[in-house]
């Protein structure tokens, strides 16, 4: 073998050798366990990132690990290959989003080759090609025919000078990125998926322990997320009675305002009710005040999502009209609120400033009463500022309300339930923050919707066997629309019911659609036939999940949901589709910037400055290496090309190799912690890989030659062995809960044992010790530890380091025939003794006696006691 370590070589050597054998091929197999391992799938954005090399390592880890435990293990990769991005690509080079899209997926997937993933290309799939995006139309219509799927209308953000509808992230202060103009909200008609409809059972896997489908695997604080945003709250529905009549002269919404609370017990210190600017009152309001009707405007130019909303500034203006509070019949002005949702139940709430905080700031800000309806005993309620007891109802009782004075909160929501269903303005009910899934997007790059739209026959659903409805792929998005309103060729087509002239739905599905389903599509990836088949009922459900948690709550929520839809359609047998969940940490790295003579913030790269420090060692600025000028440090933050602190994979690949980088990642941190970068780490990585092939160079004959008698084997021998056997039993846990950092380091430990070790004649105790090494380290760096594994014989005796049998705890070798323990005279440490393990107090306490620093420092006095704590010391007091 070669005396140096050169990583380009070996590591396309060994790819070589993989790839002519087809190695990472996966078949079902009924004789073997299966395994499902699966990263979630990248966006084709052109080139991968640290963030991807560490997801990919360590589903890659876990993969190889138990296919030499006997598993049958799947790890598939695809595309998420719709989407916006693609569009802006194009618009910025004037080129097809589908040709950018194929070429990044052909460059990002030599770098994953070039990382030596364990993946079975065979069943890879882009989302975007019509043999995958077939079944997205296909399991829409029949979700439109199990009333699952409906069309409705929609508020969308809609950019006048373009004439063309914006995702939320493409509105910049309330303007359209491109043109510049004021966003404008517009209710237009779209299709929408009844999640709401299994938000039980969605809520029960997430939040309820005794439910047979509760989701143990996945982090607690996943969990949590998923619960919070499906959002179940009991509380009463209820009226406020009004007399406003529209411009028909009949009672607005039959005169009732309704709204909906958690805190009925609050009910008496309503003093305000605030309405969504779309609200019916609101616009009768509006036709009368033209500062109204402006500041109406303004709301439909902010924010179009809850998470917006909670973030803007809460703005405010009375209508002029008035409700009735419907148990004290006081009048209660009505408002139009920039925070309320028309989307979220009656698109009105109300408001009671003395216990709730938003309320509390509003009327502070508009001069609105505040009246106290709740007390806790021992605190006192202040008009000045708000304290978070104001909103505690586990502990207040009612106040300053009537008959509801003195109840708890749980007796006066009922109390208060009672009279409104007396008077039939109301009754409890039990509401979700979760809203229908509105999927239809006006964009070129998606799933086209297979709907044809007839002027005789209203939507038609595209007949299945003329699926799929293909998208073209020659377009070039200009920014003035969806250019499939110009294609003739898509647009125009005959109606599948009259035959007339009709035309074709052009908007395109949410690419969540495509992220949904793509697990199980692994499964029959090939399939022309059957969107899922036997290989799901195989496979399914997927064993463990990893990806980042920015994908905690809609990814995994709409892929719970289309499974269940699918579940539901007779398609699969599961219930939830991923048993375990691995959110794994962001990688990070130090950020240097400063502002520019314009205003504006320029950003340099980690390499391109030089570190200031404080006496404590810890970084207050940088200034450049190329002229001295002083840099701002911004402290550490997730790689990002904006902010020039990117790690490129590639060139990290072509400098150290592809195990160097599998090793760091996996050995800065735990799997779910953040990472952050050190250039130092990764040389650090890299010399361990040059001492593991070193090792190998200078013992080669040693390694191929000794036998495995390891009944021969003493002292130095047996305890190389009893290390060996100690390191593995701790790697083979830490491999089983993932802990992938501490693999790593016991490797670490594994090889500073075996270089250490310098008795002669104990061969088979090294041999041994360095061929579990190679197995515990081969999950981590495929290619060098298979390149040793073929050099050094062991691949004659084990087979391919693929399949080879991981390595198992020999208990025999862990026994210990000699033991050490810590010596002190009169409690100071002296030394250490070495005894038989089967040694008793007596036998112990002789050797410690004979030892020649012990009677050294006895210094000639008779010891007075002996005291013995097994297995780690003796004491002898002089």
């Amino acid at each position: 073998m070669n005396e140096k370590y050169a990583p380009t070589e070996i590591e396309a050597a060994a790819r070589q050798y993989w790839n002519e054998r087809d190695a990472y091929r996966v078949v079902e197999d009924q004789n073997k366990p299966k395994f499902y391992a699966c990263s979630m799938l990248p966006y084709p954005s052109g080139k991968l990132h640290m963030g991807h090399v560490r997801n990919y390592t360590i589903n890659d880890m876990l993969t190889r690990q138990l296919r030499m435990k006997g598993y049958n293990v799947l790890m598939p990769m695809g595309w998420d290959a719709f989407g916006l991005p693609a569009e802006n690509a194009a618009i910025k080079n004037k080129v097809p989003p589908a040709q950018w899209t194929y070429d990044n997926i052909a460059y990002m997937k030599r770098q994953m080759q070039a990382m030596g993933l364990a993946i079975d290309w065979s069943r890879e799939i882009a989302t975007c090609t019509p043999e995958y995006y077939k079944w997205n139309q296909w399991l829409f219509l029949k979700m439109l025919e199990a009333g699952i799927a409906e069309r409705r209308t929609q508020v969308v953000n809609w950019d006048p000078v373009d004439q063309t509808v914006l995702a939320n992230e493409q509105v910049v202060d309330g303007r359209g990125w491109r043109s510049g103009a004021l966003v404008e909200k517009r209710e237009i008609p779209g299709y929408y998926l009844n999640i709401t409809r299994y938000a039980d059972e969605l809520l029960a896997a997430v939040a309820d322990p005794e439910d047979k489908r509760y989701l143990s695997g996945w982090p607690e604080r996943v969990r949590l997320m998923q619960e919070n945003w499906i959002g179940k709250s009991q509380g009463v529905r209820f009226a406020f009675p009004h007399e406003i009549k529209g411009a028909d002269g009949a009672l607005i919404q039959d005169g009732k305002l309704y709204v909906f609370t958690t805190r009925a017990d609050t009910v008496m210190g309503v003093t305000f009710c605030a309405v969504a600017p779309e609200h019916p009152l609101a616009a009768h309001a509006a036709a009368g005040s033209p500062a109204l009707a402006a500041f109406i405007e303004e709301c439909k130019r902010g924010g179009s999502t809850e998470a917006e909303l909670a973030t803007q500034e809460k703005k405010g203006l009375p209508t002029g009209l008035f409700v009735t509070h419907p148990l004290t019949g006081a009048q209660v002005e009505v408002w139009v609120g920039n925070y309320v949702l028309m989307s979220y139940g009656d698109g009105a709430v109300m408001g009671v400033p003395a216990h709730d905080e938003r309320d509390f700031a509003f009327a502070k800000k508009y001069g609105i009463a505040i009246q106290q309806v709740v007390q806790v005993e021992g605190e006192t309620f202040s008009l000045d500022a708000w304290a978070d007891w104001y909103g505690d109802k586990q502990r207040a009782v009612c106040v300053n309300s009537g008959e509801l004075n003195g109840l708890t909160h749980k007796e006066a929501v009922s109390k208060v339930a009672e009279l409104f269903a007396a008077k039939s303005l109301g009754e409890k009910k039990t509401t979700w923050r979760l809203r229908d899934w509105g999927i239809s997007r006006q964009r070129y790059w998606g799933t086209p919707i297979p709907i044809i739209n007839c002027d005789d026959c209203g939507a038609v659903p595209v007949p299945a066997q003329d699926l799929p409805v293909v998208l073209p792929e020659e377009c070039i998005p200009d920014g003035s629309g969806n250019p499939l309103k110009k294609h003739a060729g898509f647009l125009n087509v005959g109606c599948p019911k009259c035959g007339k002239p009709a035309q074709r739905e052009t908007d395109t599905m949410d690419t969540f659609v495509d992220s949904s389903w793509y697990f199980m599509r692994y499964c029959d990836a090939k399939n022309p036939e059957q969107m899922v088949a036997e290989g799901s009922q195989y496979w399914m459900p997927m064993d463990q999940y990893i990806g980042g948690i920015e994908h905690a709550i809609l990814h995994l929520l709409y892929a719970r949901f289309w499974t269940k839809v699918m579940r539901d359609l007779g398609l699969v047998k599961v219930d939830e589709p991923f048993t375990k969940l691995l959110t794994q940490g962001m990688v990070l790295n130090h950020i240097y910037s400063r502002r520019t003579d314009k205003g504006g913030i320029e950003y340099f790269w980690p390499h391109e400055v030089e570190n200031q420090f404080d006496a404590g060692g810890k970084i207050i600025g940088a200034k450049l290496k190329s002229d001295g000028s002083h840099v701002d440090y911004e402290g550490v933050g997730t790689m990002s090309k904006s902010k020039n602190n990117g790690v490129d994979p590639q060139e990290l690949i072509n400098e150290y190799g592809a195990d160097t980088a599998r090793l760091f990642v996996m050995f800065a941190a735990p799997p779910e912690q953040t990472l952050e970068w050190n250039d130092a780490g990764v040389e650090g990585a890299h010399r361990f890989l040059k001492r593991v092939w070193a090792f190998a160079a200078k013992h080669e004959a040693t390694l191929k030659a000794a036998g495995q008698d390891f009944a021969a084997l003493s002292g130095d021998g047996k305890a190389l062995r009893r290390e060996v056997h100690l390191v593995l039993k701790q790697v083979s846990y830490d491999y089983e809960r993932m802990q992938y950092n501490t693999v790593v380091s016991g490797g670490m430990k594994l090889l500073n044992a075996l270089e250490g070790f310098k008795a002669q004649g104990q061969d088979a105790a090294l041999r041994e010790g360095f061929s579990v090494l190679l197995r515990l380290l081969y999950p981590a760096c495929p290619h060098i530890t298979h390149q040793l594994w073929q050099d050094l014989g062991f691949a004659a005796q084990l087979g391919d380091l693929l399949d080879a049998p991981w390595p198992t705890v020999d208990e025999a070798a862990l026994v210990q025939d000699e033991i050490e323990l810590m010596l002190q005279v009169n409690g100071k440490l002296r030394g250490a003794i070495k005894v038989p393990a089967s040694a008793d107090k007596a036998a112990i306490e002789a050797a410690a006696l004979a030892n020649e620093d012990c009677i050294k420092f006895c210094e000639g006095r008779a010891p007075k006691k002996v005291i013995v704590v097994p297995g780690r010391l003796v004491n002898v007091v002089a």
